[in-house]
């Protein structure tokens, strides 16, 4: 079953090729059901595989198919491969998972579209990319999906491309991660050079023989692959693009910001954790960055209004979360959250897009209110969501986000700190969104109140099974008792080498649990730290509930106090303007000068020169062909003189 890997990332090319190619006349439930089975296919094999995997002996679980030779000239040789393990497993099963839950979702959501047809078929593309990207044995085949979810991302956010804002919003989102991408491009250019290889298997064997751990080439590379995970993760100072991409449907945004494109990152950093176990420095870096992003992104979190965007700014949070993981060691941890944060990330996404459809678009939170008894289900899912993004036990965020900061805090106190407040801000926002949208007194407009319904089963469902997922994931990582961390002793063999290096003794790499064995070694202080933990959620929930319930007028008082951080705050600190004007304006203005300066006065006065000097010295010639033979017989002796001339003074 394993030899048919590469089929997992066939199946939605034939749903994109179907619904794209010949898909025309087809009926919407006909495509939209197309383009779902097409990815649901795609989960059962790789549920298949998975099982088969986990029969497998625990250091065995790693298998290479290679399908045929992509690229063959000299030293350089691009299979089109797949590698399985434990980490490549995990991302497909969330990729084609969670995609085809919200594959399923849009069938209700976009009814009436125009472009039905057309998102579909993108999406499929989207997902095809992404399992390319997880799947690949080598560098190489991962930048082609890396570059395919760059792609789709562009068609997607732009997807309603008539409106300025949603296509100007792809745009953006193409132009900063061709940014991080450079980044990616020159780190894969290092790595071939230094080791003549893009797969996987050959770079990862050979690095620590060849390079000197601490090195300047080893951290040259993982550095520069970090800048591409920063633009494609969205990371400072490349995250920009993420909170616009909101301009997309809405069942694009949960594609994105659960188990597609902004994933890329994490998953290549932990892909590539023996180099980044040899490179401190640059472990260091994607520590610093991931909690810096954490705590940054989530003061955003708390001003905004628009359900979407809150809902985006808790995605770059918790992406920070994760490289914060990466970058302490915990690679497996942060592998962790990824899968968990899929569950309800997706489910918060898809629960916003069904109060959208309940309000006839509407993603003002001061235009909702009191809709926990209009839309039951929508309200009870978006809930689940919440309670676990917000880290409350059993829900699965709890576990996986708990991990974290335990590492973090065993790594650097002042990482758990970032972590820690970061967290209670997330809380708050979170449930700050609940109360304004599904409680208190009603703001809705006399409008869309006309119009106010619940969701029908085709999106509802999807909703209960993420609701489900959000409860129950995090119980496959269940910390402290042995035998319980199925996750972190599944992914064991894979992150086992970079726990050995980080760990300074090679004999530890069997014996390490890959997401921290230490920690069976401070039982007491992760009880403690988890209890830090839930009394932090806790916390946040409460002070949302007084401010947005109990005391509702408090939050206006309290943006008087502080006007100033409100309004920096409130406009993101005026990131995006600081970049138009250092760099968007800037590189206008210079176009501009070329256009006006060089290309009209330089480039277009030597080819109008050109002209206007031929046209004067045609213009001359012209006059010497009069018709007359007087003219000519005088030409000809004028010649002859010449001649003459020339020979008797020569």
């Amino acid at each position: 079953m394993i030899d048919l890997v590469w089929l997992i990332p066939v199946f939605p090319v034939i749903g994109f090729l179907i619904n794209g190619l010949i898909g025309r006349g087809f009926p919407e439930r006909v495509i939209g059901w197309i383009g779902s089975l097409s990815v649901g296919t795609s989960f059962v094999l790789a549920i298949l595989i998975f099982s088969e995997l986990l029969g497998m002996d625990a250091g065995s679980r790693s298998r290479e198919v290679v399908v045929y030779t992509w690229m063959l000239s000299g030293k350089l040789n691009v299979p089109i491969g797949f590698l399985v393990d434990p980490l490549s497993m995990v991302m497909m099963l969330v990729v084609s998972g969670v995609g085809f839950i919200i594959h399923v979702y849009s069938i209700g959501y976009m009814h009436g579209e125009l472009g039905f047809r057309r998102f579909f078929a993108y999406l499929n593309l989207f997902v095809f990319s992404m399992l390319m990207l997880v799947a690949a044995n080598n560098f190489l085949l991962m930048f082609v999906g890396w570059e395919g979810v760059g792609l789709c991302s562009y068609l997607l956010i732009g997807y309603y491309y008539e409106k300025k804002s949603a296509s100007d919003a792809g745009k953006k989102a193409f132009v900063v991660n061709r940014i991080g991408d450079f980044g990616f491009l020159l780190g894969m250019f290092l790595i071939f050079t230094t080791f003549g290889t893009f797969s996987f298997t050959e770079v990862f064997a050979a690095a620590p023989g060849k390079l000197p751990a601490g090195g300047l080439l080893i951290t040259g590379i993982t550095l520069l692959l970090f800048v591409g995970a920063t633009g494609k993760s969205a990371q400072l100072p490349l995250y920009t693009w993420l909170p616009d991409a909101m301009e997309g449907p809405t069942p694009v945004s949960a594609l994105i910001h659960a188990a597609t494109m902004v994933t890329a990152g994490v998953y290549m950093v932990s892909r590539c954790s023996v180099l980044y176990a040899m490179a401190p420095v640059s472990m260091t870096v994607v520590a610093v960055i991931g909690g810096a992003t954490a705590f940054y992104a989530a003061t955003i979190g708390i001003t905004q209004f628009d359900i979407k965007r809150v809902l985006a700014y808790s995605t770059i949070s918790q992406l920070g979360y994760m490289f914060m993981a990466c970058g302490v060691g915990a690679f497996a941890s942060g592998i962790f959250h990824l899968m968990t944060h899929a569950f309800f990330k997706a489910l918060l996404f898809l629960a916003a897009g069904s109060v959208m459809h309940a309000l006839s678009g509407e993603l003002d939170m001061r235009n909702m209110g009191a809709l926990r008894k209009k839309v039951p289900y929508t309200h009870m899912t978006y809930l689940f969501g919440t309670l676990a993004i917000a880290g409350i036990i059993p829900f699965a965020g709890f576990f996986s986000k708990d991990e974290i900061l335990f590492y973090s805090f065993e790594r650097h106190v002042g990482f758990w700190i970032l972590g820690a407040v970061a967290a209670l801000m997330t809380s708050f926002y979170m449930f700050r969104s609940v109360f304004l949208t599904f409680y208190g007194e009603s703001r809705v407009t006399p409008e869309a109140a006309r119009h106010l319904h619940e969701s029908p089963p085709i999106m509802t469902v999807p909703l209960m099974i993420l609701a489900f997922l959000s409860l129950v994931g995090g119980l496959v990582g269940i910390p402290i008792f042995e035998g319980l961390n199925r996750i972190g002793d599944f992914l064991k063999p894979v992150f086992a080498p970079a726990q050995a290096i980080i760990n300074g003794a090679a004999q530890q790499a069997h014996a390490a649990v890959s997401h921290g064995a230490e920690a069976h070694h401070n039982v007491g202080l992760e009880l403690l730290l988890m209890g830090v933990s839930l009394a932090v959620a806790i916390a946040g929930l409460l002070l949302a509930r007084r401010m947005y319930i109990t005391e509702p007028s408090r939050p206006d008082k309290i943006i008087e106090e502080w006007k100033g951080v409100h309004t920096l705050v409130y406009n993101k600190y005026w990131v995006d303007e600081l970049y138009d004007f250092l760099f968007v304006n800037s590189i206008v203005n210079f176009s501009r000068f070329l256009w006006k300066r060089f290309d009209d006065l330089v480039i277009d006065g030597i080819v109008n020169g050109v002209a206007e000097v031929t046209r004067w010295f045609g213009a001359g010639l012209r006059r010497v062909q009069s018709g007359l033979v007087k003219d000519y017989a005088l030409s000809i002796l004028f010649g002859v003189l010449l001649v003459v001339a020339y020979l008797v003074l020569r």
